[in-house]
């Protein structure tokens, strides 16, 4: 059996995948947003379903597409979920590198925001005057996250992470509809939404609150995820799609650790 570790790729490969992948995520959100505000102007609730439907099918594409690089987290809140979960077993990120996904999280859904802006031939650089922070919404903010922190964990520690893309994609959806914020659980998208005065849209007074609501829900889902899964630290590294880290060890160790209990 080799002992050869696999070659992770290079720090600023894995950040190049989430600045685009994260940058492709907010397009998807925003763009589909706009169009369904164009396409359905007088009917919210087809609206919602045009955007929700978008975001499935490019989630999940995204995932399949950049997952092998960097584990396709697009979302601090998988990379601190990583990096807190992974610490005793030493396999979760270092803290460093969650700083850089986070940034580069961040940037690129600025960035994805402001491409959906321009292909709708709107102005490239705006400002949402949505304002979303309620109660109702705030807690929905929180269930959203804890649920889909457990949900990408759960499958890392069990070894399926492999359905991640179908998987992470469906509950977005299902989130998209169940939760009363519409599920954004992201506090690098919440950002990026900022910057568009539309449909899909935040106001930045609405953001701090949403962050604060998303780290509450990680928090949480953590801990599930912990209660359930005694050892789910060993498979941190496989979050959210399975890819070579610099944590990386032998098959052999990985194959004895990561096995269902």
């Amino acid at each position: 059996m080799s002992l050869v570790k696999p070659t992770p790729p290079v720090l600023a490969r894995r950040l190049l995948a989430e600045t685009v992948g994260t940058a492709g995520l907010v397009a998807v959100v925003v763009g589909s947003g706009i169009a369904a505000q164009k396409l359905s102007p007088h009917d919210v609730g087809v609206q919602l379903l045009e955007n929700s439907t978008a975001t499935v099918l490019g989630l999940g594409v995204l995932i399949l597409l950049f997952g092998p690089v960097s584990g396709a987290h697009f979302n601090p809140m998988v990379s601190l979920a990583d990096w807190a979960l992974g610490r005793k077993a030493g396999t979760g990120m270092p803290g460093r590198d969650v700083l850089a996904y986070t940034l580069a999280q961040t940037v690129g859904a600025v960035l994805g925001a402001v491409l959906a802006n321009a292909m709708y031939a709107l102005g490239a650089f705006q400002v949402s005057a949505h304002h979303r922070a309620t109660g109702p919404t705030l807690l929905s903010e929180a269930v959203a996250t804890t649920g889909l922190i457990a949900l990408i964990f759960a499958l890392a520690r069990t070894g399926r992470a492999a359905l991640s893309a179908a998987a992470v994609g469906a509950y977005i959806g299902a989130a998209y509809w169940f939760t009363s914020s519409t599920s954004f659980a992201n506090p690098a998208v919440t950002i990026g939404r900022m910057f568009s005065d539309t449909f899909a849209g935040i106001a930045p007074a609405s953001a701090p609150a949403f962050i604060l609501a998303q780290l509450i829900g990680a928090a949480l889902g953590a801990g599930l995820v912990l209660a359930l899964y005694p050892d789910v630290g060993n498979s941190a590294d496989d979050a959210v799609v399975p890819h070579p880290t610099d944590h990386t060890t032998t098959d052999s160790r990985r194959s004895v650790e990561r096995s269902p209990r």
